[in-house]
């Protein structure tokens, strides 16, 4: 008991000396901002939803106004005029991300294009999928997985029309989809829908990615409040690198497997073929950072909405239902799939 009070007392008083004696670094000409509490700074006034809280704070400081979310210091920019010169005259200034936990895990230490610092290393990655991945001849090349991936939409919502008008999911339906043709495109495998050729891999495929977007949308208290790691809070971060290293298993294993047979003409195998011709850049962990640029992570049915409007303003709508029945015409139209051979 007296230990614990001691080591309480040695706490509190580091703090003092934190935040109320030792100097700190001053930002001059920063916006203004309302009044913090010491050690959670702005902390306190940030509530759900967020834009609404940021309104709010607006409306008495202005359109541009600076908040302390504990150890992290962050502008907010609400007018047209200042966003417009944030993303024009002073997007190399602002171009970088802050270095948050999961950076250091699921993007491999900041080198993924979604988290990598402005510089060089950067400017290649983004050369390297304008060029590699996402050119015009690399899309045209998997126009047939598009097309077969809508006949199997097509086949699917054909099926359960067949005996008359059925209720239809398409949000989850059109999210499969595309889920589908992203993963044909990267790997050649289908891992979400029906007519799979192995499910038992594919549901461990989107139990772990579940995991991976669970844990990576997720913030940890730390990268905001550095005290929690003086006192030993670092469980948010062991798991985080336990899913990491079962997460970075899966995607190496994938990339062993084309590695041995390259004939599919997937993404892997084409900077499997790059990194024969230069090995010291193109490695496994480039790759697989690369593969990482997709979107393609979903818990459920409810985490993509795939309706139009503003998600800022705008409240999300229900789910996109609607009512289909097979056209005579229909039942005389054979499908081609592979899976349904």
């Amino acid at each position: 008991m007296e230990i614990t009070l001691l080591l309480a007392s040695l706490l509190i008083f580091s703090l003092l000396i934190a935040f109320f004696i030792l100097p700190r670094k001053t930002h001059r000409n920063l916006p203004p901002s309302p009044p913090s509490l010491p050690v959670i700074g702005h902390l306190h006034l940030i509530e759900q939803p967020l834009h609404r809280a940021f309104q709010k704070l607006s409306k008495t400081l202005g359109p541009i106004f600076s908040l302390r979310l504990g150890s992290q210091l962050v502008v907010v920019v609400s007018s047209q005029s200042a966003v417009e010169e944030c993303f024009t005259k002073n997007d190399v200034v602002l171009a970088n991300r802050p270095m948050f936990t999961v950076g250091k895990y699921f993007r491999y230490d900041y080198t993924t294009v979604v988290a990598s610092p402005y510089g060089d290393h950067w400017r290649n990655l983004r050369r390297l999928m304008s060029v590699e991945i996402f050119s015009t001849n690399r899309l045209n090349a998997f126009l047939s997985i598009r097309q077969d991936e809508v006949g199997h939409l097509l086949h699917r919502l054909y099926q359960k029309s067949s005996n008359g008008f059925a209720k239809v999911k398409m949000k989850s339906k059109l999210s499969d989809l595309t889920f589908n043709v992203i993963m044909r495109m990267i790997a050649g495998k289908r891992y979400y829908g029906e007519d799979l050729e192995n499910s038992a891999e594919a549901e461990e495929f989107r139990e772990l990615v579940s995991e991976v977007f669970s844990s990576g949308v997720a913030s940890n208290p730390a990268d905001f409040l550095p005290v929690l790691r003086w006192i030993g809070y670092n469980g948010f971060e062991k798991n985080l690198a336990k899913t990491q290293k079962r997460f970075d298993k899966l995607l190496q294993g994938l990339i062993d497997e084309h590695r041995k047979d390259n004939s599919k003409n997937t993404m892997i195998d084409h900077l499997l073929s790059l990194q024969e011709s230069q090995p010291e850049y193109y490695t496994d962990e480039i790759i697989k950072g690369l593969m990482n640029c997709f979107e393609w992570e979903r818990v459920g049915e409810d985490l993509v909405n795939l309706t139009e409007g503003n998600g800022l303003t705008m409240d999300k709508t229900e789910p996109l239902e609607a009512m289909c029945k097979a056209r005579e015409v229909m039942k005389d139209v054979p499908y081609g799939g592979a899976n349904d051979a």
